[in-house]
């Protein structure tokens, strides 16, 4: 492993330095490496990122091939700007509220309370569709969020639309249809 050599010296003086010097084998310290290396590579379990599945239907391409659900079973949310987070039901006449962000359990009373609803009216929560739309200056963790209560709470029909001229007027109460 390690070894010392010695030199000698010799002089005519009769005097003999001894100069020692040390010399470390790193052959095994390379060997330990690299069965550290293959034990942990073998040891440790790889984590696959976890992704929601999300089917996305095709674009209507005419009037007719849109879907229409009817008003008492729709609730659409809003993510807006600065943790905001608008909901209303309906488009005839909604009732515009809003929540922040953070504390998600107003969003998930907001939802149990609408699927309560709907399947009080039409026998099952099921019948409940909620329509998800993000404005431009909403943070993309905001909707992710929004994606995963939905996942949480069960709502089995939800979709992502479009953020349109109509939405900014309900959110600042001007309605127009």
């Amino acid at each position: 492993m390690a070894d010392i050599q010695v030199a000698d010296k010799g002089g005519k003086g009769g005097k003999r330095v001894v100069k020692r010097s040390t010399r470390v084998d790193m052959t095994p310290m390379v060997d330990l490496g690299f069965l550290l290396i293959t034990f942990f590579m073998l040891a440790t379990t790889i984590n696959k990122p976890h992704a929601m599945e999300m089917n996305m239907p095709a674009k209507a391409k005419t009037e007719e091939e849109k879907s229409v659900i009817k008003e008492s079973r729709a609730l659409t949310y809003i993510v807006g700007k600065n943790n905001k987070l608008y909901y209303y039901i309906g488009v005839e006449s909604p009732m515009v509220d809003s929540v922040d962000f953070p504390p998600s359990s107003n969003i998930r009373k907001s939802i149990i309370d609408r699927q309560k609803a709907v399947a009080a009216q039409y026998g099952h929560k099921d019948s409940l569709v909620v329509v998800l739309k993000a404005q431009n200056q909403s943070l993309f963790k905001n909707m992710v969020d929004l994606v995963d209560e939905m996942k949480i709470n069960g709502v089995t029909r939800f979709a992502i639309a479009d953020y349109s001229k109509n939405d900014s007027l309900i959110i600042n109460g001007i309605i127009s249809k």
